[in-house]
C-alpha cells in the first residue's frame, strides 16, 4: 500500500532533500524555482520529478529576460512507490538531486552512471 503523507509532511521531505544538497552547489543554481505538484503531466510518462528550462551549460550571452527554470517534484507518484517513510526520504532525495543535476546540464545517462537514476 502506498505511503500516506499530507502535503506539509511531503513538503518537509523536499526541504530535507534540499538541505542535503551542498550549499556551494545551491549557490550556483540560477533563475530556477522548485515546485511540488500532486501529479505529473497526464500526457507523458509517469515521473517522480521533472526539469523544464535551459540548463546552465546551454546558456549563452543571449540568455536573458526568460522565466525561471522549473524543477518539479510530484507527490502522488512518489508516494505510490513508497511503502515506508524511509523509502520516501530516499526517493525524494534522489529526485531533488536528479532534477537539480539537469539544471547543471547533467543528462539521465550520466546520472544513472553516478547512481542518481
Amino acid at each position: 500500500m502506498p505511503l500516506q503523507l499530507d502535503d506539509a509532511a511531503f513538503d518537509a521531505l523536499v526541504d530535507m532533500a534540499l538541505g542535503r544538497v551542498p550549499g556551494h552547489l545551491l549557490d550556483l543554481v540560477d533563475n530556477a524555482v522548485l515546485l511540488i505538484e500532486d501529479d505529473c503531466p497526464p500526457d507523458g510518462p509517469p515521473l517522480l520529478g521533472l526539469y523544464e528550462g535551459v540548463p546552465l551549460t546551454e546558456r549563452d550571452s543571449g540568455y536573458s529576460g526568460v522565466l525561471p527554470d522549473r524543477i518539479f517534484v510530484f507527490r502522488k507518484p512518489t508516494l505510490a512507490i513508497c511503502d515506508t517513510y524511509e523509502d520516501a526520504v530516499r526517493e525524494v532525495s534522489i529526485t531533488v538531486a536528479h532534477e537539480i543535476a539537469h539544471h547543471f546540464g547533467i543528462d539521465d545517462a550520466r546520472l544513472h552512471d553516478l547512481g542518481w537514476g
